[in-house]
């Protein structure tokens, strides 16, 4: 990817920093990079809200101490289930309208919310935990889920909150360019911002300590194994954010819960944006609700 000379600065302003505080203190650096990690980096862009968003009942939820904001739609056939709208790293709520519209009329409620760091909901960072959790939250004291979609970063703390349910609980999920696992994205991290060994070894540290899990157990496909509810799984080829290299493994294993939608040149975000996409994304969630 060619970077432009924006981009090549910053990256160059933080390697120097960083670096110069990793003199200091290895885990301080390690503990700034986190926080660099978990940073969106569009930051929280004033977006018009689209129409649909204007019919909505708002909600708040608290996640650590913050105020994420969300918007509920009721069914135009209601057949009480409830479907959540979950959205990508640096993205929100608002780019996925054209989803609600359709799912109302097949009966469905939906819901979405922005997540900490992201739209209009309070925070300034969010990885895969913080994101599990508030998954969990709407779960259990909001609405009782009947199937989550969710994009990218959103897939895999979808997936990671789903696979905490009880089996008899766990509703259909669909799954769009999700991030397949960290330590892919760690591989990236440390690419753009070569801090060295000790750096990256102090920072997964820090991640286990904080998640009391190995940094291996965020990943998509080892959470969707552990399951057996629906899951429709899709991917593009070309995905420059979450390659499709890392989806072999389970694309090759085939596991019959699994349904996989592979296409072509569709990319990272256009993929949930094209209307063949939207139209096997209902019909699934209709059909698997039936």
């Amino acid at each position: 990817m060619k970077l432009k000379l924006a981009q090549r600065v910053v990256i160059g302003y933080y390697k120097t920093k960083l670096k110069t505080l990793a003199l200091l203190s290895p885990k301080k650096a390690a503990e700034a990079s986190f926080q660099l990690f978990c940073t969106p980096y569009s930051g929280k862009p004033k977006r018009k809200a689209p129409p649909i968003f204007h019919h909505a009942e708002k909600l708040k939820l608290e996640i650590e101490g913050l105020q994420v904001r969300g918007w509920h739609w009721k069914a135009d056939h209601p057949i009480g289930k409830t479907i959540l709208i979950a959205h990508g790293f640096d993205s929100c709520a608002y780019k996925f309208d054209r989803y609600v519209a359709p799912l109302k009329r097949e009966g469905f409620n939906v819901v979405a919310f922005d997540a900490p760091g992201h739209g209009t909901s309070d925070g300034k960072i969010l990885n895969a935990r913080i994101y599990r959790d508030m998954i969990l939250k709407i779960h259990r004291e909001l609405f009782p889920l009947n199937g989550i979609m969710a994009h990218s970063l959103g897939g895999l703390a979808t997936s990671l909150a789903v696979e905490q349910l009880d089996p008899s609980e766990r509703p259909p999920i669909v799954l769009i360019a999700p991030a397949v696992n960290t330590v892919r994205a760690l591989d990236n991290f440390f690419t753009f911002l070569p801090l060295g060994n000790q750096i990256r070894h102090e920072m997964e540290l820090l991640i286990e300590q904080i998640g009391q899990q190995p940094v291996s157990y965020y990943a998509t496909d080892r959470a969707v194994l552990s399951m057996s509810q629906p899951v429709l799984w899709i991917h593009d080829e070309q995905d420059d954010i979450c390659p499709f290299e890392d989806v072999k493994n389970i694309y090759q294993q085939a596991p019959k819960h699994v349904d996989f939608v592979v296409t072509q040149g569709l990319g990272h975000s256009r993929i949930y944006r094209e209307s063949k996409i939207k139209k096997q994304i209902v019909a699934f969630l209709k059909e698997k609700n039936m």
